[in-house]
Order: structure tokens, then C-alpha cells, then sequence
């Protein structure tokens, strides 16, 4: 043990005391590593119609750049998924899995001070302006630079394999991209052991870490009523009964808003409810008809669950106060992903020691100078919630401190001072490095070393697809 706590001070010493000084080169690399960040960020990946050929041809040509294996695999036609692989010297361990997605939302490039695909680099600021800078390019980009430095500068050889993957759709429910993965035959191969995927950014200097996603539902509520004259006032038309569902939602909403500007949770602890569209009326050419009550009535809502709500209690809610049929109401529930695992536990990643892996995070991030925030529910969804379903433990990391959450936003940015300190270099002793906590990430789990890690879980779990395949932790 103590030589363990040697070695990490020394090393802790040595990248301190390299930090202190950068050379002509290593600027150059910098330059190189910026450039090839823009590069990506200039691929039209937005919806309804992203660009997924072309950043994988870029993102292939990375690989080869520095000796990595790459497969392309594509479940639904031009969506393409692709997985980049670091062969560890023992194969037989379960691999570590980093995650990223290929596409982003849409930009409004009239709201935007710089069009939002071109990489705009303000050489005032250090700011890199594009749409997703910080959603998710940037650990997209990152997550190479880490290896290539790892792997071509420092010569380390991890002792497991370690893949990353790009994956399409993430922002649209990825249905067509690791959900149909992780039901692959391709997925199963890689017996994974532990899987990154994206954080969001903290406005401090602490980094944030999410252990859950919240669970995204769209619920969609009709009324039913007789039509009449406008001028008629009478009991449980369409309109009348929409009207106290929504009273009777927002009462809710509030509630659970409540407890969060009171303190007592953080937004993603709660339920949210959303109101995103409502539509009645009878249609004439100049718009409605004004005298005529209309014989329907709906409204939409974004609900997002957090994992320790039961979602049977909101079902149960909806059926009996939000949308009953005693008011002529019905409903419609989209669930859009996993609720729960295959055990039917929450999808949680646990945060104390008896998840081997926590313990190695902390240290990997405490190792390269980062301070962590306390773990969070991530308050959107990601594809992440794919592998909790499968009982694997994940965590969600983006190591961007002090920048503005600025995702799906207008003129979303990356520093390039923060986009560099998240990949190698402690341009401030502030900073946090990738490829420093990657290298500790590898060294900590693996079985050579006698360090004070708990013992690996027994864990496995059944995989989707109807056989009795398992893989084992």
C-alpha cells in the first residue's frame, strides 16, 4: 500500500513539475489537437438530416493515425455505428467501453453570433463556437487525444482491451444506434466491464460526475365532449375537462418545483412535467371557428422521471386524477427507453466501494489535480441508459470546468484552454487530464497490482436477445 501512495506522488510530482514548463513541440501539439477538434466540429451532424458519413471517415482516419483497430457496423441503413479498439496485453478481462454520440440538435444559425458549424475561434477569448462543442464532440475528440498520447508519446500498454465508441441517433432516442447495439452479437464479444459516456459541463472548478440519467416519458391526454354552440355553458365539454387535467398537472408540477427552490433536491431528483403543445378548435381560412366548442380537446407533456421514483405510483396518477375516464378522458404513455434493469432495480450506477469501479474514478480524477462534485442524476437522458439496463456500471464525465452549461443552447462553446486541459496537458494546476486519469483508470483496475481496490464484484447479467448468453464482471 504504501508503495502505491510512492508511486502516485511521484508521478503526481512529475506532472506538476512538467506542467511548468512547454516546449515549441508540445504548443505544436496543442495547435494540432485544437485544429483537429474545429475539424470535427465542422461536420453537419444536426437533425433531421446529420452527416454521419463523412466525421466517421475522419474519425477512421484518426484511429489508423494512431494505431488503433476500427469496425464499422450499421443496424438500420446509413446510420452507422462505430467501435475503435486498443487491444490490451490480457483480452480476457472484461474492457473498459468510452462512448460518444455522432449526431447533435439542430442550431439556429440566426441566433447564433458565428454560424454554428463553422468552429468559430475567437483568438480573444480561446473560444471555440460551434453546435456540439459541448454536446459531445468535444469528449468525442478528447477521448483520441488521451490515447494518443497514452499510447505514441508515453508508450503505455493497457493490460485491458479499451474501445470507443461513436454512436448515431443518441439525440433522438438512439433506437437505431445502441439500443440495436447492445442487442448485437458484436457487443456481446466485448464482454464490457465498464462504460464511460458524456457529463455535462460545471460552472465551477469542480468536475461534475452522473451515476443516473432521469427517464424520459411523453404522455399525450384527449378529452371527449359533446360539440355545441359557443354561447352554451354546460358540464364536461372537451375543452372544460383538458382544462382540469392541465389545473390538476400543474398543481403537481409545482409541487415537485417547490421542493427544489426550496433546497431540498436538486432539479434532476424531482419529476418534471412539461407542457410542449396543446391543440382544439374547429379550423376555418382565417383560423377558428369562434362560436362552436370543439367535441376534443389534447395537450402533450414531457415528463422525466428520476430512477428512484416508481413509475407504476405515476401510472397510477395519470389513470386516476390526470386523464380519467370518468371525464371522458383517455391517454398515451411513450416510454422512450428503460425504466429499470433487468432485475427491474433503478438504473443507478452505485457511488460507495462496493462498485469497484467509483473508487477507481475518484482517484483517476484526484490523480491528474481534479476536485469532484458530488454525484449526480443527470436531469436529461442519454444512451447510457442502455448499459444500466444491462447491469453495467456506467458514469457520465466531461471534464469541462468552469464554462457555462451551454448544451442545445445558442452559440454553445468550448474554451480551448479547457477543451486541452481535458485531454493531456495541466495547462493550470486546475485542470483536469484525460489522459492522465485514463492511465490511472488503467493501472488501478488492473490485476497485476497489489493496491487496496475491493475485490471484483461476482456480478453478470443476462443479455437481451433470448439466448442464455451472460457475461461476467
Amino acid at each position: 500500500m504504501a508503495t502505491f501512495y510512492h508511486l502516485l506522488l511521484i508521478i503526481a510530482l512529475i506532472l506538476l513539475s512538467s506542467s511548468s514548463y512547454i516546449s515549441t513541440k508540445e504548443l505544436e501539439e496543442e495547435e494540432a489537437a485544437i485544429n483537429r477538434f474545429k475539424e470535427y466540429l465542422r461536420f453537419k451532424t444536426a437533425h433531421p438530416d446529420p452527416n454521419y458519413t463523412a466525421p466517421v471517415s475522419f474519425l477512421i482516419n484518426q484511429a489508423e493515425s494512431i494505431g488503433l483497430q476500427s469496425k464499422t457496423l450499421e443496424f438500420v441503413s446509413g446510420k452507422p455505428v462505430l467501435l475503435l479498439t486498443w487491444p490490451g496485453s490480457n483480452p480476457s478481462l472484461p474492457c473498459i467501453l468510452f462512448n460518444s454520440h455522432l449526431d447533435s440538435v439542430p442550431a439556429e444559425p440566426d441566433k447564433w453570433s458565428h454560424p454554428p458549424f463553422s468552429a468559430f475561434h475567437s483568438s480573444d477569448t480561446g473560444n471555440i463556437f460551434a453546435r456540439g462543442a459541448q454536446d459531445d464532440k468535444c469528449i468525442s475528440i478528447q477521448y483520441l487525444e488521451a490515447i494518443r498520447n497514452l499510447k505514441l508519446v508515453k508508450n503505455f500498454e493497457p493490460i485491458r482491451t479499451v474501445h470507443v465508441l461513436y454512436v448515431p441517433d443518441e439525440e433522438i432516442g438512439g433506437f437505431d444506434g445502441m439500443a440495436k447495439f447492445v442487442e448485437s452479437s458484436e457487443f456481446r464479444e466485448l464482454n464490457v466491464g465498464f462504460f464511460m459516456d458524456e457529463g455535462q459541463a460545471s460552472t465551477s472548478d469542480e468536475f461534475r460526475v452522473f451515476y443516473a440519467d432521469r427517464s424520459p416519458w411523453n404522455l399525450i391526454i384527449k378529452a371527449d365532449g359533446a360539440p355545441a354552440h359557443g354561447s352554451r355553458m354546460f358540464d364536461n365539454s372537451a375543452s372544460e375537462n383538458l382544462m382540469k387535467s392541465i389545473e390538476m398537472i400543474t398543481r403537481f408540477r409545482d409541487a415537485q418545483f417547490d421542493v427544489v427552490k426550496a433546497g431540498k433536491a436538486v432539479n434532476s431528483e424531482v419529476i418534471s412535467v412539461n407542457p410542449v403543445y396543446l391543440k382544439s378548435g374547429i379550423p376555418s381560412p382565417t383560423g377558428f371557428v369562434m362560436n362552436m366548442q370543439p367535441s376534443e380537446a389534447e395537450a402533450g407533456f414531457d415528463i422525466r422521471l428520476p430512477p428512484t421514483v416508481d413509475p407504476d405510483l405515476v401510472k397510477k396518477r395519470i389513470a386516476e386524477e390526470w386523464a380519467p375516464a370518468t371525464r371522458n378522458m383517455t391517454y398515451q404513455i411513450i416510454e422512450k427507453g428503460p425504466i429499470r434493469d433487468y432485475q427491474g432495480r433503478p438504473l443507478m450506477t452505485l457511488t460507495n466501494d462496493s462498485n469497484p469501479w467509483w473508487p477507481v474514478l475518484k482517484y483517476a480524477i484526484t490523480a491528474a489535480g481534479g476536485k469532484l462534485q458530488k454525484p449526480e442524476i443527470l436531469a436529461s437522458t442519454t444512451d447510457a441508459r442502455y448499459m444500466r439496463q444491462l447491469g453495467i456500471p456506467v458514469f457520465g464525465f466531461s471534464p469541462m470546468s468552469n464554462t457555462p452549461i451551454l448544451l442545445h443552447d445558442h452559440n454553445e462553446f468550448l474554451n480551448d484552454r479547457v477543451f486541452l486541459r481535458g485531454i493531456e496537458r495541466t495547462i493550470s494546476y486546475a485542470g483536469v487530464s484525460t489522459a492522465v486519469m485514463l492511465h490511472w483508470m488503467f493501472t488501478l483496475v488492473n490485476p497485476e497490482l497489489s493496491i487496496i481496490m475491493p475485490p471484483f464484484l461476482e456480478r453478470s447479467w443476462k443479455l437481451q436477445g433470448g439466448d442464455e448468453s451472460y457475461v461476467s464482471l
